[in-house]
């Protein structure tokens, strides 16, 4: 370790520069013994629970134990880990044997010789070995602490990866990551304290015990007081395990409603609803705040137990003492050494309490893991695979639900699909279509009939999961490279031109949930993946809605269809596209969870009537798309559209070049400015108070030993018994009186720190959350959600838990070190040529050791994230991670990101034994010198003051320990309040609201006016938009066309000021948006995105999170969109919950929902982004129709793929690298022959005499 603590001292340490684990220590050995362990408890269980049953008991409803499992897992180190214990525990309690011969020594002179300079020699000897002992326990126990939670995690995540549909509903994913972090955490906490459970009883029991040889039965007064608080001690642990468990369930809310902020950002800044959202947080976060305030105004006892209980033993012991005979006298050597044993009985005595109130706090994490570790699992013997038959899927008689209890969702299928059959599943939103592939994967209840499936399955899921890796990563996943066949799948799903632009090609890493590539490229990264795959099945839903219909034709033609890479596969395709019925060999229509036809499309047409009336109705509805007015667009607003051709094929857009950042690790020492501002947040009057109620407890500490030292002083010359008994209950009082009074400093003391600690929890919160809310876009889009969530989990706990106590310990060490120091150097005057150099030493030994320590830190810190983030990713894909059968290969890479974490941790505990080592060595020297001084002085010197003396010299050693211990805590734990500070620097969007606010009409008109204007994504890229200048007028529809690039969406984020102009202006109505706040232009535009977001809670919070509409006006919008009839048939209606992320609704009717929004804001600005690509097209008809009607009188601006939408539009913007090119009725633009004229030639749409009559 002292290469590393050197190298940290010289440079800041790096990963490279750590030591790495044994082999038996990683995550690689831990996890694999450990789910052994636990699946052989489980076994275990199910045999005792089959017993039961066989002799006619009732079957108790218990669970498998997780402690048992980690005790036949960890029990031989925990068992070593207990013999160094109790070796370092019988330690303690020699040197105060050595300390009274010291004094008897001094007491009889005439004895003076060499033994005095032994005593002084083996007091030292004890110490310090008793610190080496110590130190192996501390590193054994540390280490097997760490090992316990990397087990726990590892065992999480495996189920996490196995969850049936209920049990993912009963677990969200806010909730899961809390039992990773917090619960695992609290494990871990308790391991490293479990040994105290024993040992603080022992301590005690050894302490009494030597108490009774020198102050005889008058100990079990002290012991009467010990009884006497014990059960107070276990009521407040009660008390605290009821808030705790209150306060986890408000953790894992809080947890689950910010990972649905963060996620669904990009909404939330659109809408204006961040402040909704924020009074969300904060409201659950205050309700956080009144258990902590429950909790600390109980610590408060705990530390009256801590300070008062060994006065209050000596206190009750020394009165009885002199009431059991009057003759009794103290005596410096009954003083002193009952002094030093009941210092060392202080220490369990606040151990017990608290490691009894973490029993019970680890009792209630450890009952949450085992309900989940118990949660339903997905059966895999639903699906039978090992069968003769001769089709791919089959399904006979068979019904299916989300939850085994629930209402059927597919009922009585029979259907056979034979292998290498292309089967397309068409049907109405919310006819179970996507629910079918569902069943094949297993992932719903089966309730009856039997689902037969062949081979292995490849899935494209509706909205496509993409991982924060390279592109090529997303396609290979995990797969070895084929060059060959991998260039032709790039060459297949239309990904080449792609590559071509991005700026390291296929090694660019794709941001996390793929926030820098288009929806379109999604999908077709996706698919890409799932053709690589090489499986036997295909199980595609509906992966063609998000690219234009050529690069679906595309597709189809390469990749889905009967010339296709995948012509010899089995595929299943969910569409809502009629057209590539006739390509396909089966067609299966769904209708309310049936299946209502089923055939080839020939058969279907010619035998089914009605059949053919639904698709010529739906084929119209086709031919009628190119008619509307009012359209829609492909890709996600703030991302590049997808092109028209091949050619131009969509891409990165310039401000998206960028890989997803890693978190970055501050260097050198944590400025003095951080820990300024916590001591701002906690506030100055509290920090005063704190120092004066602190200082005067450690006033009143001194004054009693004194006045017991000046006792035995006196008590030693007296003469006459009857002079002791006069002085005796007066000493005795005044005695009782300090204490008391240190009792009042320290009840003031802790109840200061908990108002101001409090206080800055509050401080530092909001302003936390403040920052995040009003970060740019792009931010959000450049780091991974887990970086975000780490600060508000494992950085705010360090905030509200840990750092005002690091704080308080390390003052109230300051003052305990320096009036130590003050009294020896009182007595043995020498001492202090001693003191001097050791505590240079010390101060030099400090320097190295935080250098280093901090920085191992940091890195610890910075590895946390990975762990969330890659189980945030994991769990939002656990779908296709199964359906691909890649469980053990994730599993591995979570093995991998905890073993990082582990490793610094471990080099992080081998630093702080290193230190405790240095230090203690010190503190030992501290020993040896007061007891050798004291030993020269001989009989120049009272006894009383040996025993004062060396009973403070063997405080020092901890107090010292624990001093230097807490300043390098206090500075490695500011690393969290810097992370969270970190977000105050970073550059912000403009102010919400400012002094000029616009009309409340405003707009009243919807005139839009762009003049010469120009932006840029960041200061080091090309303008993106140049010299725009155009007006609208109102109530005009416009349509945005170009190709990717052009900067059609940037357009639209510059209307709303997502991304902020570089000169020009953009005036609405006459008010030039840049001089007013961004929430009152955005809550008065209005947008229908791509993305379909909902958040977890009511349908009508869903809808109006700002409580603005009645419920009659609700019911108005829903009825427009054809949800009125849905909703009503909801339990709860309005208040029907939706789920995390919206699951609970398929994503047609999130897409409505999110329609519903838009018509209840109805505002006269409105843009268009692709509002119905995941509905049906009857549905579609019904939504543009709707549209056309309720935005008549709105300014209308659609961004634009296909040309056909825009035909309806009654002027056309055409944009080219960032410029207009032409802007024109679209008749004036056929004829002038330009760009838009080619583009319609290149789309086929020009050919097309119905079209080009309507154009001209």
């Amino acid at each position: 370790m002292r290469r590393i603590i050197i190298l940290g001292y010289k440079k800041p340490l790096e990963r490279e520069d750590l030591f790495e684990l044994n082999e038996s220590d990683s995550s690689y050995t831990v996890c694999p013994i450990f789910e052994k362990q636990w699946r052989k408890e489980v076994l275990r269980h199910q045999e005792r629970q089959k017993a039961q049953v066989s002799i006619h008991k009732e079957s108790h409803a218990g669970k498998p134990s997780l402690l048992y499992a980690l005790w036949n897992t960890f029990k031989s180190v925990l068992i070593q880990v207990a013999l160094f214990k109790v070796f370092a525990d019988i330690l303690a309690f020699i040197s105060p044997l050595i300390m009274k011969q010291m004094i008897i020594f001094c007491e009889h002179t005439s004895d003076f010789g060499w033994s005095g300079y032994g005593y002084a020699v083996a007091l030292f000897a004890v110490v310090f070995l008793q610190t080496l002992v110590l130190q192996q326990y501390q590193r054994f126990n540390m280490l097997t602490s760490a090992k316990i939670k990397t087990a726990v995690i590892g065992l999480i995540y495996k189920k996490a990866l196995l969850l049936s549909n209920v049990s993912r509903k009963q677990n969200s994913t806010g909730e899961i990551i809390n039992l990773m972090s917090a619960d695992a955490q609290q494990l871990m906490d308790l391991t490293a304290n479990l040994n105290l459970l024993w040992s603080a009883p022992f301590q005690i029991l050894m302490a009494i015990s030597l108490l009774w040889q020198e102050l005889g039965p008058a100990v079990l007064a002290g012991m009467a007081v010990l009884v006497l608080v014990i059960p107070i001690n276990a009521l407040v642990a009660i008390r605290v395990k009821k808030l705790k468990k209150s306060q986890t369930k408000n953790k894992d809310k809080q947890i689950k409603l910010l990972k649905e902020i963060l996620h669904g950002i990009k909404i939330l800044k659109l809408y204006a609803w961040e402040p909704a959202y924020k009074d969300k947080i904060i409201k659950i976060r205050d309700q956080e705040l009144e258990f902590q305030k429950s909790t600390r105004y109980l610590a408060v006892f705990s530390m009256l137990t801590l300070t008062c209980v060994p006065f209050l033993v000596s206190l009750a012991t020394f009165g009885i003492y002199f009431l059991l005979d009057e003759e009794n006298i103290l005596t410096a050597t009954k003083v002193f050494t009952s002094i030093s044993l009941f210092n060392i009985l202080r220490i369990p005595l606040f151990d017990l309490p608290v490691i009894i109130s973490a029993v019970v706090q680890t009792r209630i994490s450890l009952g949450r893991l085992e309900d989940f570790l118990n949660s339903e699992e997905i059966l895999p013997q639903n699906i039978e695979t090992n069968y003769a038959g001769d089709y791919a899927v089959g399904f006979t008689n068979a019904s299916f639900s989300w939850e085994k209890a629930g209402i059927p969702v597919l009922k009585d299928l029979n259907v056979k699909i034979p292998e290498g059959a292309l089967v397309a599943v068409i049907g109405q939103v919310g006819s179970g279509k996507s629910s079918v592939l569902s069943a094949i994967l297993g992932e719903m209840e089966k309730l009856t009939g039997v689902v037969q499936k062949k081979g292995s399955v490849a899935y494209v899921s509706q909205q496509a999961w993409i991982q924060n890796c390279t592109l090529q990563e997303n396609i290979l996943f995990g797969s070895t490279m084929q060059k060959q066949f991998y260039e032709q799948i790039l060459e297949a799903c239309a990904l080449v031109p792609d590559l071509e632009q991005l700026p390291n090609g296929d090694q660019t890493e794709i941001g996390e949930r793929g926030v820098n590539i288009s929806g379109g490229q999604k999908h077709r990264v996706s698919l890409a993946r799932a053709v690589y795959s090489g499986a036997n099945i295909y199980l595609l839903d509906d992966p063609l809605s998000a690219v234009d219909v050529h690069v679906g034709k595309q597709l189809f033609e390469n990749v889905i269809g009967s010339s296709g890479l995948l012509k010899n596969k089995t595929r299943i395709l969910v569409t809502h596209n009629l057209t590539l019925l006739p390509h396909v060999d089966l067609i299966v229509v769904m209708e309310n969870g049936r299946v209502a036809h089923m055939g080839t499309h020939q058969e279907l047409v010619s035998k089914s009537k009605n059949l053919t009336n639904f698709l010529q109705v739906f084929s119209d509805k086709e031919d009628a798309h190119a008619s509307k007015r009012i359209n829609v667009i492909d890709s996600k607003t703030i991302l590049e559209d997808q092109i028209l051709e091949q050619k131009d094929r969509p891409s990165l857009d310039h401000r998206k070049q960028f890989s997803m950042k890693k978190e970055k690790i501050p260097v050198g020492g944590v400025k003095f400015s951080i820990i300024v501002k916590y001591l701002q947040a906690f506030g100055w009057l509290w920090v005063g108070l704190i120092v004066a109620t602190y200082l005067g407890q450690n006033l009143m500490s001194i004054c009693q030993n004194l006045w017991l030292s000046a006792w035995t002083k006196e008590a030693k010359h007296m003469t006459e018994f009857t002079e002791w008994k006069q002085i005796r209950s007066n000493k005795l009082s005044i005695y009782g009186l300090l204490g008391l009074i240190q009792g009042l400093f320290v009840c003031s003391g802790a109840y200061v720190l908990s108002r101001g600690s409090l206080a800055a929890s509050r401080t530092v919160y909001t302003q936390l959350l403040n920052d995040v809310l009003h970060l740019p876009l792009q931010f959000f889009e450049t780091n991974p959600i887990g970086q975000i969530i780490s600060r508000f989990t494992k950085d705010m706990f360090v905030v509200d838990m840990r750092f005002h106590y690091y704080l308080r310990t390390w003052l109230n060490c300051t003052l305990d070190v320096i009036g130590t120091v003050l009294v020896i150097v009182g007595a043995l005057p020498l001492f202090i040529l001693a003191v001097i150099p050791l505590i240079i030493f010390y101060f030099t030994i400090q320097r190295y050791y935080v250098a280093s320590s901090r920085q191992i830190r940091r890195l610890a810190g910075a590895s946390r994230s990975p762990i969330i983030s890659h189980f945030g990713e994991t769990l939002s894909g656990v779908s296709t991670i199964r359906a691909f059968g890649h469980e053990q290969r994730f599993i591995q890479q979570n093995k991998e990101v905890v073993n990082e974490n582990l490793v610094c941790f471990y080099n992080n505990v081998i630093a702080n034994r290193w230190l405790s080592v240095r230090l203690e060595f010190l503190g030992n020297l501290m020993v040896f010198f007061a007891a050798l001084l004291a030993m020269l002085a001989g009989n120049s010197i009272d006894s009383a003051i040996v025993g004062l003396s060396i009973s403070y010299a063997l405080n020092i050693t901890h107090s010292l320990n624990f001093w230097v211990r807490k300043a390098c805590e206090i500075e490695t734990n500011a690393v969290s309040i810097e992370r969270i500070c970190e977000y105050e620097n970073i550059e912000k969007e403009a102010p919400w609201i400012m002094p000029r606010r616009p009309p409340s009409q405003w707009p009243s008109k919807g005139i839009v006016e762009f003049v010469n204007y120009q932006a840029r994504y960041r200061d080091d890229l090309g303008l993106v938009l140049q010299d725009i200048t155009f007006q609208t007028h109102g109530e005009e529809k416009i349509g945005i066309v170009g190709r990717t690039g052009a900067g059609k969406s940037t357009l639209s984020n510059c209307l709303f000021r997502i991304v902020e102009g570089s000169g020009g202006k953009i005036i609405i109505d006459g008010i030039d948006i840049s001089t007013i706040g961004l929430h009152d232009l955005r809550g008065k535009l209005n947008i229908i995105p791509q993305d379909p977001i909902l958040f977890s809670g009511t349908l009508q919070m869903n809808l109006d999170p700002l409580d603005k509409y009645s419920d009659s006006e609700l019911w108005e919008v829903l009825e427009l969109c054809h949800l009125k009839e849905f909703v009503q048939s909801l339990p709860g209606r309005l208040l029907h919950e939706i789920s995390e992320g919206g699951e609970n609704l398929s994503v047609g009717q999130r897409q409505l929902v999110c329609l519903a929004r838009a018509l209840l804001r109805k505002t006269k600005i409105l843009v268009l982004d692709e509002a119905t690509a995941s509905v049906d097209l009857e549905t579609d008809h019904v939504v543009q129709t709707t549209l056309r009607k309720e935005f008549s009188d709105c300014t209308v601006l659609t961004i634009a793929h296909r040309l056909r939408s825009i035909i309806g539009c009654d002027r056309v913007l055409v944009l080219d690298s960032g410029r207009i090119i032409e802007f024109e009725t679209p008749q004036n633009l056929i004829r002038q022959k330009g760009l838009f004229f080619a583009m319609t030639t290149k789309a086929g749409l020009t050919q097309d005499s119905e079209t080009k009559n309507k154009f001209l």
